[in-house]
């Protein structure tokens, strides 16, 4: 069967700002030459009002799902990052192993809250960007301009956000210049309109279950921990979460679900955990509280 020749080979080139390094940004590329393929522009064309905005839920287009919930802490030597599997549309489970933290480049990862779609898709565009640069500029960006990046990115969703699909990504990077190794783990939060807030109390939660997850961190969290203590705080706060947030999934032993984790340390960089080490930690949490006195 005959196959359409490739465009390249076609005849047809490539538009010259393909070709050319403009700009180390790829959001500021693509927002000049297909705006349209930007998170939250993808219902509509040339500045038109998103689908997504126009819709209103109901029984035959029900809510998006939306995702919670993430923890972060730093640790003696760098930072980690973790959420929960569930997402949730309306009051239904909309899915109960969906991935929330992503590792964006070697030393940063982020983690979302928010309308699940968009959330991903700014995160994807956010870990190319960060690509883009170092391919353009020969060197990573700094953790102040990659967290400044992704407040743009949030920025840019305002539009949507307002229409009520609101994304809350956070944060985790390891600071490669700081004077301090053991410190130079690095917490960064934001809001819907894409305000920038350094998290210096050493933990924080973002999500519907938050609340409950940074109550349980204010008394676990040590700031002299090793990655194993601090692992195992994050995943006792998540189930603190789950246990009165109807929104976050507790660790699910019957179907082998289990927190998503992130470590990040000067040696190993960005390191996403696995299922079994993920599970060998839900496990000893669990069984921890079994064996304490219900209230």
């Amino acid at each position: 069967m005959e196959q359409t020749p490739p465009r390249a080979m076609s005849g047809a080139a490539l538009p010259a700002a393909y070709l050319t390094a403009q700009t180390s940004s790829f959001t500021d590329f693509l927002r000049a030459e297909a705006p349209h393929l930007l998170p939250g522009r993808r219902g509509g064309w040339g500045g038109e009002e998103p689908v997504q905005a126009r819709r209103q839920p109901s029984e035959l287009t029900p809510a998006p799902p939306h995702g919670t919930t993430i923890v972060a802490l730093t640790f003696d030597g760098g930072v980690l990052i973790a959420g929960d599997r569930r997402a949730t549309s309306g009051n239904m489970i909309a899915q109960r192993d969906m991935e929330k933290v992503f590792v964006t480049d070697d030393y940063s990862a982020v983690g979302i809250a928010g309308t699940a779609g968009i959330a991903v898709d700014i995160v994807r565009l956010y870990t190319l960007d960060l690509l883009h640069y170092e391919k353009i500029e020969g060197v990573s960006l700094s953790l102040d301009g990659k967290t400044n990046k992704l407040a743009a990115l949030v920025k840019g969703n305002l539009d949507v956000a307002m229409a009520g699909l609101a994304v809350l990504p956070l944060f985790v990077g390891f600071d490669t210049a700081a004077t301090d190794p053991s410190r130079a783990g690095r917490i960064v939060s934001y809001d819907v309109v894409g305000g920038r807030y350094e998290e210096r109390s050493g933990f924080h939660s973002v999500g519907s279950g938050s609340v409950f997850a940074r109550s349980a961190l204010k008394k676990l969290y040590d700031p002299g921990s090793d990655v194993a203590t601090a692992t195992h705080h994050a995943v006792e706060a998540l189930y603190d979460a789950a246990d009165d947030d109807t929104a976050t999934g507790g660790p699910d032993l019957a179907r082998k679900i289990y927190p998503s984790i992130i470590t990040i340390t000067a040696a190993d960089g960005a390191v996403h955990h696995s299922d079994d080490e993920a599970a060998a930690i839900a496990e000893s949490v669990v069984a921890a509280r079994s064996t304490q006195p219900q209230g």
